[in-house]
C-alpha cells in the first residue's frame, strides 16, 4: 500500500509561517509531490506536473552530486536521452547552476544512437544543447561515443573508456561483480517498457559479461545503438527512472506492480539495483495506473 500525502496546503502554510518564499522551501519539502515507499524498497515520487517533477529531480541530482563529491571527490553520472534530458533543465537555473560542483562531474551516456555527434538523433547533441552549454562542466569529463566506427566497435571503445575510469576510481567499482558502480544512472522509459536501448524480448537483455553492448535492429529509429547492459545498470549506487505522460502508464504498472506470473517481463521491471537504491519519478498521468495510488 502506498502512503499518499497532500502537500499543497502544508507547503503554503509553512511558507507563510516562516516568511519564506515557496522556492526557498523547496530543498526541505517536495513541491507538489507524493513520496511513496513500496514494500520491496522501491521509492516512488509522483508529481502533479512535469514542472514539479523537474524541480524535484534537480534537487535529487544536486544532493547526490554533493554527497559523492564530498565522499569520493567526483560524481560519475550516466544518463539516457530523449525527454529525460529536457526534464533536467532546472539544473541550469538558480541555485543549481551556481551551487553544483560541475567541475567534479564525469558524464557518460547510458545509451547512444550510432550517428554523428551533430545529428538530430544524437543523445550527446541533445545533452550538449540542453544542459552542457549552460553549465560549467569540464569538456574532457563528458564522454561521447566514437561516431566514426561501427556500432560494435563504438560499444567496445566506450567500454574501454569506462574501464579506464574505473581503474582510476573516477567511477567506483561494485564489489559483488566488479562492474562499474556509477553514483547515479538516470533512465527514461518508453511506452513499451524499454530502458536505455534495451528493448523487450531483445537478446541484449541476456548479456552478462559485457558492460556496453550494441544493437543494429532497434525497434525505433535509428536502428544502430550502443547501450549499458543490465549488470552495469543494476550495479549503480543509485538508479532513477523518470517517466511522464499517459502513454507510459500501462508500462509503469507492468514494471512496478505485482501482476503475478502472467506479467510480461519488461526491461524496466528488470532494473533492480544489487546494492543500490531505485527511485521512480512520475507525473500524475504516468502514475495513473499504479496499484493503490490515487492521482
Amino acid at each position: 500500500m502506498y502512503k499518499i500525502v497532500d502537500t499543497h496546503l502544508l507547503f503554503y502554510h509553512l511558507s507563510q509561517f516562516l516568511s519564506l518564499t515557496p522556492l526557498s522551501l523547496s530543498s526541505c519539502l517536495l513541491r507538489m509531490a507524493v513520496s511513496c515507499n513500496k514494500k520491496d524498497g522501491i521509492e516512488l515520487r509522483i508529481h502533479e506536473n512535469a514542472d514539479g517533477l523537474s524541480t524535484d529531480l534537480a534537487e535529487y541530482i544536486a544532493s547526490l552530486s554533493e554527497a559523492s563529491v564530498n565522499e569520493r571527490g567526483a560524481f560519475a553520472i550516466a544518463l539516457s536521452g530523449g525527454s529525460l534530458i529536457s526534464l533536467m533543465r532546472k539544473l541550469c537555473e538558480a541555485p543549481f547552476n551556481k551551487t553544483v560542483e560541475w567541475a567534479r562531474w564525469h558524464i557518460f551516456l547510458a545509451d547512444e544512437r550510432v550517428v554523428a555527434k551533430s545529428h538530430v538523433d544524437s543523445n550527446y547533441k541533445l545533452l550538449k544543447d540542453t544542459l552542457l552549454a549552460k553549465v560549467p562542466t569540464v569538456p574532457s569529463h563528458v564522454h561521447s561515443i566514437n561516431d566514426t566506427v561501427t556500432a560494435e566497435q563504438a560499444a567496445e571503445d566506450y567500454e574501454f573508456v569506462i574501464r579506464q575510469h574505473v581503474k582510476t576510481r573516477v567511477i567506483d567499482v561494485c564489489e559483488i561483480n566488479d562492474c562499474p558502480k556509477f553514483d547515479l544512472i538516470l533512465l527514461g522509459m518508453g511506452p513499451d517498457g524499454h530502458i536505455a536501448s534495451l528493448f523487450p524480448n531483445h537478446s541484449a537483455l541476456d548479456e552478462k559479461e559485457l558492460w556496453v553492448t550494441f544493437i543494429t535492429d532497434s525497434p525505433k529509429p535509428p536502428p544502430e545503438r550502443i547501450t549499458f547492459t543490465l549488470p552495469v545498470i543494476n550495479s549503480a549506487s543509485k538508479v532513477a527512472v523518470v517517466v511522464t505522460g499517459g502513454s507510459k502508464a500501462e508500462a509503469a504498472h507492468l514494471a512496478i506492480d505485482d501482476i503475478g506470473p502472467e506479467c510480461p517481463v519488461l526491461p524496466a521491471r528488470m532494473v533492480r539495483p544489487t546494492e543500490g537504491k531505485l527511485v521512480w519519478f512520475f507525473d500524475q498521468e504516468a502514475a495513473s495506473k499504479l496499484d493503490d495510488v490515487k492521482c
